[in-house]
């Protein structure tokens, strides 16, 4: 399995971006696809999930109302449509792949993914 993230940038306060993550030797049909973001010194942050088994897409407070994942499943790409960015969501955006399904507890925490993309920077800053 591989996953390429893309579409990081700079943008200003209250701007937007979209993020994307192919996906390619995905087995499982059931499966949990997540975002996770990381500033320097610190773990990373668990922002968005879809969990395929239930259908389900589950986000962050923090990012709640403002960002929004979807997928396009012939082209196995999924998005982050981020939006309102503020400076404290500037990060390395990471997807990341667990083949088959999580339950709500596991889904925030990075070890419980087999795989990651190789992270994409979002600078939010005037």
């Amino acid at each position: 399995v591989q996953l390429q993230a893309s579409g990081g940038g700079l943008v200003q306060p209250g701007g937007s971006l979209r993020l994307s993550c192919v996906a390619s030797g995905v087995t499982s049909s059931s499966y949990t696809m997540s975002w996770f973001r990381q500033t320097s010194g610190n773990e990373r942050e668990f922002v968005a999930a879809f969990r395929r088994t239930h259908s389900s897409t589950h986000y962050s407070d923090s990012v709640k109302g403002r960002f929004t994942m979807s997928r396009d499943n012939p082209r196995n790409t999924v998005y982050l449509q981020m939006n309102a960015l503020k400076p404290e969501d500037t990060g390395v955006y990471y997807c990341a792949l667990y083949q088959g399904g999580l339950i709500l507890s596991q889904m925030k925490i990075p070890t419980s993914y087999h795989y990651w993309g190789q992270g994409t920077q979002v600078t939010v800053s005037s």
